[in-house]
């Protein structure tokens, strides 16, 4: 039986979460969907990872709104990825922060990107007619920089290749709490279609190292303790390695892109087919991990029709 194209078929309302994981920091989470983080400072607000559209971000900013009437002066783009920065021309006057090597993407790649999670997500580019086009940062770094909030700093820091080459997160030291982006996701799939397999444990290693009380991830529920946030870690960790092991084995032993698939889901579906978007992300994981396997280290663009050809291959 043929799986319906991505998230096509999800058009079910999500529930919105909004809690505190420290003073004047906030998680808005809603089911598994793409999340965003808000450190309120002296004189300001950050807001981390923009939303899908203006619409979406509209939302975040209505939940500040209840906590606070500082202006949001800073918006911090973890990552490239058209379903966390297309949201941003919402927050009007806004600083717009990411990673030289984010908007090296953005060049490179993220009118593809924009075409094709548009495709995938329909429900999230709900009014995507109010997206003015690509989001460009007006403020990039190499590895890190702070940003003052009055007294508060916000450390943003690149710890290495992950999720993608130019992956972000943003501490907090005064209260210990780490804003991951997709680094890590709490019960939800990974995406790693344009991942680092071999490169990711390592910078989990150094995101484990910052000993954070709580942990604001990309996707799933706020880890409001630091055994929860070591679980989210580690979950991460099981879930990249189960699936890159599996298919370098594929490789290996010279088995084709639709057995390396047949052979991830055998190890991958009886642990994670429960979390979110798996049966999504499945597919371009497996053929972003057989790429790097065989040897290409930069991932190969994905474009909509792309996606609709190897979702044929492996989903059909």
């Amino acid at each position: 039986m043929t799986k319906g194209f991505a998230s096509t078929a999800d058009t079910a309302e999500k529930t919105v979460s909004f809690d505190e994981v420290g003073r004047g920091l906030y998680a808005y989470t809603a089911e598994g969907d793409p999340n965003s983080g808000i450190i309120v400072g002296d004189d300001a607000v950050m807001v981390v990872d923009a939303q899908a559209t203006p619409a979406m971000a509209q939302q975040v900013i209505a939940r500040v709104r209840k906590v606070t009437d500082k202006p949001i002066k800073y918006v911090l783009l973890t990552h490239y990825h058209a379903v966390r920065v297309l949201g941003a021309s919402a927050y009007k006057g806004a600083e717009i922060l990411c990673s030289d090597i984010a908007r090296d993407m953005i060049v490179e790649r993220g009118r593809q990107d924009m075409d094709s999670e548009i495709g995938r997500f329909p429900r999230l580019f709900r009014a995507v007619e109010s997206i003015p086009g690509l989001t460009w940062p007006s403020i990039t770094f190499a590895q890190r920089m702070s940003v003052w909030l009055g007294k508060r700093e916000v450390r943003i820091m690149h710890l290495g290749r992950a999720h993608t080459a130019g992956d972000v997160v943003a501490w907090v030291p005064d209260a210990r709490v780490v804003f991951s982006g997709d680094l890590v996701e709490y019960r939800s799939a990974c995406y790693c279609g344009d991942a680092h397999f071999t490169d990711w444990p390592a910078t989990l290693d150094r995101l484990s190292a910052l000993g954070a009380q709580a942990m604001v991830p990309g996707r799933g529920a706020a880890l409001g303790t630091p055994a929860k946030t070591a679980e989210g870690i580690a979950m991460t960790r099981d879930f990249l390695g189960t699936l890159y092991g599996a298919v370098g084995k594929s490789v290996a032993a010279g088995h084709s892109l639709k057995q390396a698939f047949s052979a991830a889901r055998t190890v991958m579906d009886p642990k994670f087919s429960s979390f979110a978007i798996y049966e999504h992300c499945l597919p371009f994981n497996v053929a972003r991990a057989f790429d790097e396997a065989k040897g290409i280290d930069h991932p190969v663009i994905w474009t909509a029709e792309r996606d609709r050809e190897m979702w044929a291959a492996l989903q059909g």
